[in-house]
């Protein structure tokens, strides 16, 4: 299949099924994201990339597809700058630290975090750190959308952004951890 043939595809499934191919686009996303991270950094595969799948097709996905289809309801009909910088502070404080504490929760709760108060303890440690992030690179790509997109293709764009970016810190972080344990071993 070309890749001409391939996105036509895609965009045919995106409008006939837009909950279900977000759906399915963010579990692949996730899962390749994970299976990335584990082979760059060294670490042998194993089976948070079923679970990283899983979060993508389940949670993450529906959950961007009826954000944004919000934020599409509240700016609808509506346009200008001063819309596209209500749909950047709607991105920014609204649907990114919802998002970033749904992650976060459910990456502890892989992990193995399971009472509230750890759960909570976690999200406090770690949600404002991923807002940075996310506060960099949600406007650049908000911005690329607005102007360069159709609406009904800006959750799989941000999808293929988190992948690339969460490729890339999930793999430093993996190789930190590595580079942690051997330092530790070193020690004993």
């Amino acid at each position: 299949m070309s890749s001409n043939t391939f996105l036509t595809w895609y965009l045919s499934q995106l409008a006939a099924a837009p909950l279900q191919t977000k759906a399915c686009t963010s579990g692949v996303l996730s899962g390749l994201q994970e299976l990335t991270a584990q082979k760059v950094s060294g670490q042998k595969l194993d089976k948070r990339i079923l679970k990283m799948a899983a979060y993508g097709l389940l949670v993450a996905g529906p959950l961007n597809h009826y954000w944004y289809e919000l934020m599409n309801k509240v700016f609808a009909g509506k346009t200008g700058t001063k819309v596209k910088i209500g749909q950047l502070l709607f991105q920014n404080f609204i649907i990114s630290p919802f998002m970033n504490s749904v992650f976060t929760t459910a990456m502890a709760m892989m992990a193995g975090i399971t009472s509230p108060a750890a759960l909570k303890a976690n999200l406090k440690n770690r949600l404002l750190s991923m807002q940075k992030v996310s506060w960099v690179t949600s406007p650049l790509s908000m911005i690329f959308a607005q102007n360069f997109l159709p609406v009904h293709t800006w959750v799989p764009f941000f999808n293929i952004v988190i992948f690339c970016v969460g490729t890339y810190l999930n793999t430093m972080m993996k190789r930190k951890l590595m580079q942690d344990q051997k330092q530790q071993e070193k020690k004993e």
